[in-house]
């Protein structure tokens, strides 16, 4: 170390002191970065170099990645105020919201930000790094002044719901090690290392789990791929950089169960022959990373973490990294390069993470619910799991219902739901007022929907018949909201968030938006369905990754399924 800091020593005392806590390697950069950030409020251009010296890194590569993240600014902004844009907060009147912040937030930068996670408070704003909502125009003050909004509340399940992984939230302390113990935190753990490592495999194989991010990729295939990799180490990822709207569904496992998900960690650790764990998570959730990291350090008192777990040979570790703002770090490979220090900018596959993942190794990648779902199913089997639903694919899953219901919010069942009965059951129905008429269903990345889909049960296949399920969510929307509208601000956000390493993505996106900006009546360039057509059907065809791929979905289904309302919007743009 006395080396390293003479070599260095032209760097502030603070930035290698930065280096030190945060591991002295490359994968330290961006938290490095975002420290800095805190502290100073830019990151100006002594602390890009000399961060670039006291890692060894060219000045270049942390310029590029100081520049590429939101959080993250070469301008001094030392309170900020993010109001979120998102969907669910531009139907809930967001931008009213921003304006009233900006003319009464003295000392503070306002400014618009992406989807927060926090649709279920919306309009979302985030105070530095306090969420907040929901927050309407006349709410400034109280903002000021410390008032956070209300946190909605899932403790009482809503009729019909079957309770796996929200089971014990009503009476669970989760900042309390002993609580999630007395409700069977880690027996699913205990019961993992009195077997071998394919055994646990096989079983989760044999549930039937799939991957709940939105491809629904099976699990036990997944961990097969990893644990018969020859090359060691081998590690885990979990994926909680949840940035696309409509989707919340993790926070609240987070912030309801954080032992739930360490455990299921665990047993995908030991299952694939790894040793340490990192959970990814998004910049705009540091109470959940504060939260993660309480129940890390308890679980390692206890002896659930770290050397000879429990009295075994199991060796392992779990750390917290937090993103810094991008949406584009959701796909797997980008919060791969995020994590190794880099612009989290996807790779091309294959290879895939099983077999070249992070620092080239055998990686497992998955998000919270699926893992969060592991310890339930090793604690009572593949047949109990498959018992709770009686349609093809089993278990339960995590569903968000937004939108002009009268019960917006988060809920637990099995899979084969149809979209009527999540809007009349589990959403309470319609709000007075309001007839159905446009659903999001899936996320941003899902498909634009009518009500000749109300009635087609939901599942990862049912996208080939209209309607996706993606992460599970559903934005509800009534007669007052226009279809172009609402693919106009999906556009605004996809073209916001693309990290622009491919053209089609980077101009597509944009050029899209500005179509539809004149669609919808306000001031955008001239632009033809059929040109809107072309562009989706480019970004299916030569975007790099998935996420700038899956654009097309919300295109192809809201000109399928509304045509005529983009038709008018054509025939205003051209008048």
């Amino acid at each position: 170390m006395t080396k390293n800091l003479a070599a260095h020593n032209s760097v502030s005392a603070e930035i290698l002191e930065l280096a030190v806590k945060h591991g002295n390697n490359h994968e330290s950069l961006l938290e490095i970065l975002t420290d800095l950030q805190r502290t100073h409020g830019a990151l100006s251009e002594e602390f890009i170099t000399g961060t670039a010296q006291a890692l060894d890194m060219a000045s270049s590569h942390v310029y590029g990645v100081s520049t590429f993240y939101s959080m993250l600014s070469q301008v001094e902004r030392k309170n900020i105020m993010r109001v979120c844009d998102g969907p669910v907060c531009w139907m809930n009147e967001s931008a009213k919201t921003r304006e009233a912040l900006e003319k009464n937030s003295t000392g503070w930068s306002v400014e618009r930000t992406s989807c927060l996670g926090l649709c279920d408070r919306a309009p979302a704003v985030l105070m530095n790094d306090e969420q907040a909502g929901p927050v309407f125009p006349e709410d400034g003050k109280k903002v000021h002044q410390g008032w956070r909004g209300t946190s909605a509340d899932y403790s009482s399940p809503r009729s019909g719901e079957t309770r796996v992984l929200l089971a014990n939230i009503a009476n669970l302390d989760p900042d309390s090690i002993e609580s999630a113990l007395k409700y069977g935190a880690y027996e699913g753990l205990r019961k993992t290392l009195s077997q071998k490592p394919e055994a646990v495999i096989e079983l989760i194989e044999k549930s039937g789990l799939q991957g709940r991010g939105g491809a629904g990729f099976p699990v036990g295939r997944k961990w097969q791929f990893v644990a018969g990799a020859k090359r060691t180490p081998k590690y885990i990822l979990c994926n909680a950089d949840e940035s696309e709207p409509l989707i919340f569904k993790d926070r609240v496992l987070i912030d309801s169960n954080p032992h739930q998900l360490l455990e299921g960690i665990l047993i995908a650790g030991y299952a694939c022959g790894a040793s340490e764990a990192w959970i990814y998570i998004r910049g705009e959730y540091e109470p959940q990373a504060a939260r993660l990291e309480r129940a890390i350090e308890l679980a390692q008192q206890k002896s659930f973490l770290g050397e000879r777990i429990l009295g075994s040979e199991f060796n392992f570790n779990i750390h917290i990294h937090r993103g810094a703002g991008a949406y584009i770090c959701g796909e797997e490979t980008a919060l791969i390069e995020s994590l190794e220090g880099k612009r989290g900018e996807p790779r091309i596959r294959p290879p895939y993470p099983p077999s070249y993942g992070f620092r080239g190794q055998p990686t497992a990648v998955n998000n919270v619910e699926t893992l969060s779902a592991v310890p339930p199913i090793v604690r009572n089997g593949e047949e109990w799991w498959r018992s709770l639903s009686n349609y093809t694919t089993p278990g339960t899953k995590l569903y968000m219902v937004l939108g002009r219901v009268k019960t917006p919010g988060l809920f637990e069942a099995p899979f084969g739901i149809t979209l009527r009965q999540v809007i009349e059951g589990f959403g309470g129905g319609m709000l007075d007022g309001s007839k159905f008429q446009i659903a999001l269903s899936g996320g941003a990345a899902g498909t634009i929907v009518n009500e000749n889909q109300l009635d087609i049960p939901l599942d990862y296949g049912s996208a080939q018949k209209g309607i996706s399920i993606g992460a599970g969510s559903f934005l509800i929307c009534d007669q007052s909201v226009s279809p172009v509208a609402l693919l106009r601000e999906l556009l605004h956000f996809f073209s916001s968030e693309s990290c622009g390493k491919c053209t089609p993505c980077r101009v597509g996106t944009w050029r899209a938006f500005e179509i539809l900006k004149g669609m919808a009546g306000n001031d955008g360039k001239t632009g033809t369905v059929a040109e809107l057509r072309s562009i989706s059907d480019q970004l299916l065809a030569s975007s790099f990754c998935g996420l700038g791929q899956s654009v097309s979905i919300p295109i192809n289904s809201a000109l399928k399924n509304f045509g005529e309302a983009f038709v008018r919007g054509e025939e205003r743009v051209r008048s």
